[in-house]
């Protein structure tokens, strides 16, 4: 085994291994659910070595270089089909790699201040070990069936970490009902293997993607289609988004490492792997678009209504995943490679710095029960927080940076990959197809980046700005000021870290333009374009300078035109106020943003009631007269046999010795004639 393989071994191994000693200790031995400190040094340590292992491969990788594969063993092999658990690092998988485990190190040390009171912080941290193994399955693997295992790996971890707290029926039922909403898209994108095995012969990606012209046009159009339906479930996006907002009532560092940095990229890096199949087909491209666009707007006006700090950030999340969609289909797979490296560390600072608002808010909730005031409130409703920014100044402060970014406020990282999508949406509006379609969605895009600045800092100053709400609310909470406080380091440490990548992550991407404009030298220091130009299928920007100059001014002035707004309505933190002057300025149209385009009430209509309908009047009585009828019939044949033959077994000693001597005999004769 050579030092490659070696070391992509220990990459997916050290998180098996911490899974396995928390998991199993944890499970069979009280006193050591007790050790908290080693229980967190394990978790973060398995974490943290692949991290550096990751950063190795990255530095000893050139840009273009030939990829890495890393054979282990065969794992299934029947006839002519062959699969092996083996791994692929290139430019893409290694990229992927450094974001799973760097931000998901950061989530870990978080968690061990953030879970430190919880009864099972063993198996917390189990899980989210096990969930970064999944993961770096799925983003290295080298053939498409590893990948799904690790796909449906972290399917599985999202359900075990979502409803962590199962005691509450709320809980249980947001994990359930993400496990169901991506079975479906599971399902497509298991039939897309089956007809891409059926045309190629092999689910290996360098096999797969050299022999795309073995794939007539309509099939790649359906297999493309079949893993677009898989992605949606995955990456949250319509018709299959309305998981992942149920899915904040996990534990806040679920909700940062499985949906903003994680498990919901795993759609867009699925598209980015196969972007060569998907460039075949300008119909499949625009119905990513399409649906990318969709989302991102329809998610981005939910969020302006939401009180609930987490699940604003959970709709932002959906909002931003939609932006990917959108690049994905207008043929920028780096740009959306590159949106998802910034969300990543802006969307994790902010869901890190929302469990830091929580805990001191349910701080305040214990000492206030502990003075004997029977005092009750969400600590997620912003409406009962307000002037926190005095209390909790690295929070509010790492907050704000992160808000900054996803605003899309130059020269933070949100602005680079945002305006990059943008301005590639605007050049495929002069492309051969559907060409004043992406013009459209160009402008939804618009429309959508100002109500992200909008809602984005809708929620920084009714959280952090005037004074604290909740005296004014609760009588009986008159001085629950005094038990706000900072969190501990452990949870600051990682806000200022992202924060600070929030920061300079988007020079990773710096647009070439700006060098040609002024140099006249056409050189390419978009750095993720070098490094991703050799595994993506980018169309590539045909517009000149002068117009990539406006719309980037376009896109600052809406993000600013958000930032003002928000700002002259909330401000002074008047959360509740503001909200009811845009309810009164939109009317019907607000409420209907309010009960979420009543998406979940309609899947319940038209699919859930009717299939358990269904399932009662049909399926239950054909379970109970057919399926248990069969079965009862084998069970009183045999009885009926059985109870013929018990008559034999006399227990008399003589009559065995008979049956055998008449036994001797028939064989003899047999053997005789």
């Amino acid at each position: 085994m050579d030092s490659a393989t070696t070391l992509t071994t220990l990459i997916i191994l050290f998180p098996l291994l911490g899974f396995l000693i928390n998991g199993l200790l944890g499970l069979y031995s009280e006193s050591f659910r007790d050790k908290k400190g080693l229980i967190g040094a394990i978790s973060n340590l398995a974490v943290f070595i692949p991290f550096a292992i990751a950063v190795y491969f990255f530095v000893n990788m050139g840009q273009g270089s030939e990829p890495i594969f890393a054979e282990l063993f065969t794992w299934i092999e029947v006839g002519s089909f062959s699969v092996d658990i083996a791994y692929q690092l290139d430019q893409l998988s290694i990229m992927m790699a450094l974001v799973v485990t760097g931000v998901g190190f950061l989530i870990h040390l978080y968690s061990i201040g953030y879970m430190w009171h919880d009864e099972g912080y063993w198996k917390f941290f189990a899980y989210l070990n096990l969930f970064i193994f999944a993961m770096l399955n799925l983003v290295l693997a080298d053939n498409m069936l590893l990948l799904f295992l690790g796909w449906e790996g972290v399917g599985l971890c999202s359900y075990l970490l979502i409803g962590f707290w199962y005691t509450d029926m709320a809980n249980s039922a947001a994990g359930s009902k993400a496990f169901w909403y991506n079975r479906v898209g599971d399902f497509a994108f298991l039939v897309a293997m089956f007809l891409m095995f059926q045309h190629v012969g092999s689910l290996d990606f360098d096999v797969v993607l050299a022999n795309l012209e073995a794939i007539p046009a309509d099939d790649t159009f359906w297999i493309g289609l079949l893993m677009l339906i898989g992605a949606t479930g995955k990456s949250a996006q319509i018709p299959l988004f309305v998981w992942l907002p149920d899915a904040m009532a996990g534990p806040t560092s679920v909700s940062a490492l499985i949906h903003a940095a994680t498990m919901v990229t795993s759609g867009i890096y699925l598209i980015s792997r196969m972007s060569e199949m998907f460039v075949l087909s300008p119909e499949l491209m625009m119905i990513v678009a399409v649906v990318g666009a969709l989302t991102a707007i329809v998610a981005a006006t939910i969020a302006i209504t939401q009180n609930d700090i987490k699940r604003v950030l959970a709709y932002s999340t959906v909002s931003q995943l939609g932006y990917m969609f959108l690049a994905l289909g207008s043929g920028a797979f780096t740009a959306a490679m590159f949106h998802v490296v910034t969300h990543a560390f802006f969307k994790a600072c902010l869901f890190l710095g929302s469990g830091s608002v929580i805990h001191a808010m349910e701080h305040v909730e214990h000492g206030l029960h502990d003075e004997g005031k029977d005092v009750h409130f969400d600590p997620q409703d912003m409406r009962f927080m307000g002037g926190l920014k005095e209390y909790m100044p690295s929070t509010y402060k790492t907050f704000l940076i992160a808000t900054i970014a996803i605003a899309g406020i130059p020269p933070l990282a949100g602005f680079f990959s945002k305006d990059e999508i943008l301005a590639f949406t605007f050049n495929a509006g002069f492309g051969e197809f559907a060409g004043s379609l992406y013009l459209l969605l160009w402008g939804v895009g618009i429309v959508t980046a100002f109500l992200t600045a909008f809602y984005m800092f809708r929620l920084t100053f009714g959280t952090f700005n005037g004074s604290f709400k909740l005296p004014e609310k609760i009588s009986e909470a008159a001085g629950a000021e005094k038990y706000l406080h900072e969190s501990p380091k452990t949870m600051t440490i990682p806000l200022w870290t992202l924060g600070g990548l929030s920061v300079v992550g988007g020079f990773l991407g710096v647009p070439n333009f700006l060098l040609a404009t002024f140099t006249h030298q056409e050189e390419h220091i978009n750095l993720l374009h070098n490094w991703l130009y050799t595994v993506t299928a980018d169309y590539g920007l045909t517009l000149s300078h002068s117009a990539e100059w406006i719309l980037m001014f376009v896109s600052i002035a809406i993000a600013v035109a958000g930032v003002f707004v928000a700002y002259r309505m909330y401000g002074s933190g008047a959360t509740e106020e503001s909200d009811a002057k845009l309810a009164d300025r939109f009317g019907a149209l607000y409420q209907t943003w309010k009960e979420k385009y009543n998406l979940d009430e309609f899947y319940e209509g038209v699919v859930v009631n009717p299939v358990v309908r269904m399932s009662e009047k049909g399926l239950a009585k054909f379970d109970m007269k057919v399926v248990d009828g069969i079965v009862n019939t084998v069970g009183g044949v045999v009885r009926l046999f059985g109870s013929v033959f018990r008559y034999i077994q006399t227990g008399v000693t003589s009559t065995y010795a008979l049956a055998l001597v008449l036994g001797v005999i028939l064989v003899l004769s047999m053997l005789i004639l």
